[in-house]
């Protein structure tokens, strides 16, 4: 009886060393896991943050992207300005130029003319004093 007794200590003593050596390898499994779970959060912690990053950086892509368009358009807009002013003032000097060229010609034909004008107004001039005269009246007196 002593001796089974024994045996049987024996047997759960082993157990019990079986179960502490299950116990010590669950603690270090549920360790690792725990470790493994810090680790995994932390990497996704991380590529949270990178994503967040990443989706800054697209975000300033496209302002930055959208600024250029604005100064692209603002360019030729003002390239398109000063186009059109050129063109306004080539047109104003062609129209200066045909202005100026039609009133040379103008005082050109004028200029002509005036000779006969001129002999026209003294024959008139001549005419009415001398009609003033018929009257009695004096012409400088008018």
């Amino acid at each position: 009886m002593l001796r089974l007794a024994l045996l049987e200590k024996e047997v759960l003593q082993d157990r019990l060393a079986l179960q502490r050596d299950e116990a010590r390898r669950a603690k270090a499994s549920e360790d690792q896991l725990k470790q493994r779970i810090r680790d995994l959060e932390a990497e996704l912690e991380g590529a949270r943050s990178e994503g967040k990053a990443i989706y800054a950086e697209l975000c300033q892509r496209e302002a930055e992207t959208a600024q250029r368009e604005a100064k692209q358009a603002l360019g030729e807009r003002d390239r398109t300005l000063a186009q059109l002013r050129a063109h306004v003032a080539d047109m104003e000097a062609k129209y200066e130029e045909v202005l100026h060229d039609s009133l040379d010609r103008l005082l050109a034909k004028l200029r002509a003319v005036k000779p006969q004008w001129d002999g026209a107004v003294l024959r008139l001039h001549a005419r009415l004093k001398e009609q003033l005269r018929q009257f009695g009246l004096n012409p400088l007196d008018l």
